[in-house]
């Protein structure tokens, strides 16, 4: 996969992990473990699902800033490794140059 499609793949996933940040940020305290909607965080042009997760759930992946949380089947083979698959989600961790602009983009670093 060459750079300018991983800078624009990050660059997607940037955005919707900005939104889920800004969602984190907007919850009311004590309702970490409530069920809360999520956008997926993948690279599809258009996307526009919502994943069912609590808030404790978001922040432990999202602790990693290689991680993010997608849709199931909305994984990039070659770019990225599913790193945990649960129903109505999955984990995926962005590999190399991938994964080092993730890193570099992280609105939590």
């Amino acid at each position: 996969m060459d750079r300018d499609v991983q800078e624009r793949i990050a660059a997607n996933e940037g955005v919707f992990r900005e939104i889920n940040e800004g969602i984190v940020r907007g919850g009311w305290p004590g309702e970490e473990d409530a069920p809360t909607g999520f956008r997926c965080e993948c690279a599809r042009l258009g996307c526009n699902l919502v994943l069912e997760l609590t808030v404790t759930t978001y922040e432990r992946i999202r602790a990693h800033p290689r991680r993010f949380v997608v849709a199931p089947g909305h994984e990039q083979s070659g770019a990225e490794a599913v790193i945990e698959t649960s129903p109505g989600y999955v984990v995926v961790e962005k590999l190399g140059e991938a994964g080092e602009i993730a890193a570099g983009t992280d609105p939590c670093d």
